[in-house]
């Protein structure tokens, strides 16, 4: 599998969920103020690495991701998301105690799009071990 890496904005559905209402207000405005979590996101070999998450990084093994979607949700919805298909967050079920996670890759704030579905579509393949690499030599 090729290394993947992009630019995150991220928060876990704990702290989405314990966002005050003005957070929410000035998250109309920019998502950083509702995803506090930021820096990169690495695909590698056995490891998805989330950068800048607590005191270090968050590393998950494929094991540690239980479920994927790619969609609205109560606590991130389509007015805060923006109107198109490429606002959705990526949320992982986590086995690790950050939880569940929303995350935002790559996301173009005039656009109000991300590289989430590209990212879903290789976070599924590398939990699932169907990620294609390079032809063996």
């Amino acid at each position: 599998m090729e290394a993947k890496q992009g630019v995150y904005l991220g928060a876990s559905a704990g702290e989405l969920h314990a966002g005050k209402i003005a957070d929410k207000a000035a998250g109309v405005l920019s998502q950083k103020a509702l995803f506090r979590r930021r820096g990169t996101i690495e695909l590698a070999g056995g490891s998805l690495v989330l950068s800048g998450w607590d005191e270090g990084a968050l590393v998950l093994r494929p094991g540690d991701v239980t479920s994927l979607r790619r969609e609205f949700t109560d606590l991130y919805g389509r007015f805060l998301g923006g109107l198109t298909d490429s606002g959705k967050p990526l949320v992982l079920g986590t086995t690790t105690p950050a939880g569940e996670l929303y995350l935002l890759i790559d996301r173009k704030e005039f656009m109000e799009s991300t590289r989430n579905k590209e990212w879903a579509e290789a976070i599924e393949d590398w939990r699932h071990g169907t990620a294609s690499g390079p032809p063996p030599a």
